[in-house]
C-alpha cells in the first residue's frame, strides 16, 4: 500500500513537473508577452519574468521592445529642380503598443521599412537639390512624420528618421564644383577692391598729413633710405631732394611769380644798352 502511494506521488511530481516546464516562459527584460488562447488575446500583455502559460492552449508571442535601427535602401529620384539623386536613410523606431504591433500588422519591421522607402521617394520628389544638401534637418522632420501617421495604428513609434547620403551625379558634381569656384573667385575680387580703396584712404590721410608737416616727408625719405642700407646693398642710389620738390611746389602754387632775367640786347645804333627785366 505504500508502495503503492509513493509511486502514485511521484508520478503526480513527474506529471506536475512535466506540466510546469511545459507551462514555464521566461519574458526578458527588454521583452514583453503576448497571450492568445485558441487563437484569441488572452487578457493582459505579460511583463518581464517568469510567466505560466496552459500547454497545448495557449501561445505566448515575445514583442522586443528595444528601439531597432533600419537601414532604409538608397532611392533614386528626381527632385524638383529636375535633378536626379539617390539618397539613403536610416529609421529608428520601437514598439509602444505590443498587441496591436502583433494584431494590426504581420510584420511590423516590413512594414516599417516599405513606408520608409516609398515615404523617402515622396521627400525626393518635393524637394528641390538645395534643400537636400543644406536643409536636411526640416526634411528629417518632415519624413518622421510621413512615416509615423500610418505606424501609430501598427503600436509603432518612429523615434527618429535620419538621411544619411545624397548621391549626384558626376557631371553635376563638376558644375557645382565649378559654380563655387567662380563664387569663391568673385568674392576675392571684392576683397581686393575694397581692401584698394581702403589702402587709397589710407594714403590719401598720409599725403594730408605730410602736406600739414612738410618735415614727415624727409623723415619718410630717411627712413626709405635706412630701409634700403639694411639689404646689404654695395650701391644707393638717392632720389630726389626734398628741397628741390618743395622749391617746385612754391613755383607751381605762385603762378605769377617770374625769376629776373637780365639780358643784354644786341647794341643799338647810338651805342646804347637796355636792360629789361
Amino acid at each position: 500500500m505504500v508502495e503503492e502511494l509513493v509511486g502514485a506521488a511521484v508520478g503526480v511530481g513527474v506529471a506536475g513537473l512535466a506540466y510546469v516546464t511545459a507551462a514555464a516562459r521566461v519574458v526578458k527584460q527588454y521583452e514583453r508577452g503576448v497571450v492568445f488562447r485558441l487563437g484569441r488575446l488572452r487578457g493582459n500583455v505579460r511583463q518581464p519574468g517568469f510567466q505560466l502559460i496552459v500547454p497545448a492552449v495557449d501561445r505566448l508571442r515575445k514583442v522586443n521592445m528595444q528601439i531597432v535601427t533600419m537601414p532604409v535602401p538608397a532611392q533614386e529620384g528626381i527632385t524638383r529642380d529636375n535633378v536626379t539623386v539617390r539618397v539613403d536613410a536610416v529609421v529608428y523606431f520601437k514598439v509602444v503598443d505590443p498587441a496591436a504591433a502583433i494584431i494590426n500588422v504581420e510584420d511590423y519591421r516590413f512594414a516599417v521599412s516599405q513606408m520608409a522607402q516609398t515615404s523617402l521617394r515622396s521627400i525626393i520628389g518635393k524637394s528641390d537639390l538645395d534643400d537636400l544638401l543644406s536643409n536636411r534637418e526640416k526634411l528629417n522632420q518632415g519624413l518622421e512624420l510621413m512615416i509615423d501617421s500610418p505606424a501609430v495604428g501598427w503600436g509603432v513609434q518612429i523615434d527618429r528618421v535620419e538621411i544619411k547620403d545624397v548621391s549626384l551625379p558626376d557631371t553635376m558634381k563638376r558644375s557645382m564644383a565649378r559654380q563655387a569656384e567662380a563664387d569663391r573667385e568673385r568674392r576675392a575680387r571684392v576683397i581686393n577692391a575694397d581692401a584698394e580703396l581702403q589702402a587709397s584712404k589710407k594714403l590719401a590721410e598720409a599725403a594730408h598729413q605730410m602736406a600739414d608737416a612738410p618735415s614727415a616727408l624727409q623723415l619718410r625719405l630717411l627712413q626709405t633710405v635706412m630701409a634700403v642700407a639694411a639689404e646689404k646693398n654695395s650701391t644707393l642710389v638717392l632720389p630726389i631732394p626734398v628741397e628741390l620738390l618743395r622749391f617746385l611746389e612754391r613755383g607751381a602754387q605762385h603762378p605769377d611769380y617770374q625769376p629776373v632775367e637780365r639780358s643784354l640786347e644786341a647794341t643799338q645804333p647810338g651805342g646804347e644798352q637796355s636792360v629789361e627785366q
